[in-house]
């Protein structure tokens, strides 16, 4: 239960928003309203943002085809989400800012009486640092591919990015105890059967969002998959024999976005590409150059509606769609 300060606080916050988003009002009008500093009407406006209490959009006039993402969803049938960058900068803080954006856009995608699905890996990892809290109400996370390999169950690892988003949405978790690969389809198949995998495979099956990174051998930020012990050289050679563009949720797909003959997907533990489709809404949060052609395949595969990207990517996504 709030405490007497803590509803002060609060109300403070909430008149300061009021006040400077709705009325214009100046910080120096607003201290005098609230007999505070201007410093602290300043941490109060922060700390409304911080908390979702105001989300701040930019309706755009120019949002037209000839913006990057006009082209890019007229191009591709997606929604697109640029993410603007300027000057050098490293493929961390490149991943950290695409990530900010997609957890602040999972305000408006995801509500109570949903359930979202979680694909594990670095890009998810980032984004859940970025949650803003939203309470939600018989709201579910659930994983969407399990992450145990030789070295350890993955409990810990997926627990971890799963958890912050159950707590930013005060959402129930569904965990997926499996191994990331089984080491024979024929035991994945038996597993599969039981009733206690039957009702999370059931749950991801009911999903009203599902959220992923796009996993790529080539990436100079390696995805996870790629640099946590899931895969021997046997499998490298195998996705490089098959000319493997990328994953979702370790289940692996060409450039051209075919996929149903690849060998280790009989193997994997994540959601079948062909049940993402029927997903109504698959936010794929992607960044830098090298996951150009791994964001190719998912556009091919059809596994995307909502594309969140660095404007880098995106410039030469427009490319390859003129040139081929």
């Amino acid at each position: 239960m709030a405490t007497a300060s803590e509803d002060g606080r609060m109300q403070a916050m909430l008149r300061a928003a009021q006040l400077y988003y709705l009325q214009d009002q100046t910080m120096e009008a607003i201290a005098a309203d609230l007999g505070r500093s201007r410093s602290s009407v300043s941490r109060l406006l922060a700390r409304a943002r911080e908390t979702g209490v105001v989300e701040i959009r930019l309706n755009s006039p120019l949002a037209s085809r000839t913006t990057l993402e006009g082209e890019l969803g007229q191009r591709y049938g997606v929604a697109a989400h640029v993410v603007p960058v300027s000057g050098p900068i490293s493929d961390v803080d490149r991943l950290d800012r695409v990530a900010t954006m997609a957890a602040r856009l999972l305000i408006r995608f995801f509500d109570s009486n949903m359930t979202m699905g979680v694909a594990w890996g670095s890009t998810t990892s980032a984004i859940s640092r970025h949650l803003v809290p939203h309470e939600t109400h018989n709201s579910v996370i659930v994983q969407m591919n399990g992450a145990g390999n030789l070295k350890t169950t993955g409990i810990e690892y997926a627990g971890e990015i799963l958890q912050r988003f159950a707590s930013a949405f005060s959402a129930q978790v569904e965990h997926f105890p499996v191994p990331a690969f089984f080491d024979d389809p024929l035991t994945r198949d038996a597993l599969w059967r039981e009733r206690g995998t039957r009702r999370v495979l059931g749950i991801q099956t009911r999903m009203d969002v599902a959220l992923f990174g796009l996993g790529s051998p080539y990436s100079s930020v390696p995805s996870y998959v790629y640099i946590g012990g899931y895969l021997d050289e046997k499998d490298y050679r195998s996705l490089r024999q098959q000319h493997v563009a990328g994953d979702v949720a370790t289940v692996f797909y060409r450039r051209d976005g075919t996929h149903r003959d690849i060998t280790l997907n009989a193997r994997a533990s994540g959601m079948g590409l062909d049940r993402l489709q029927h997903i109504a809404r698959r936010i794929a949060v992607v960044s830098g150059l090298a996951k150009r052609d791994a964001v190719l395949g998912a556009l091919a595969a059809g596994l995307v509606t909502d594309l969140v990207l660095d404007e880098d990517l995106a410039r030469a996504l427009l490319v390859v769609g003129r040139h081929g």
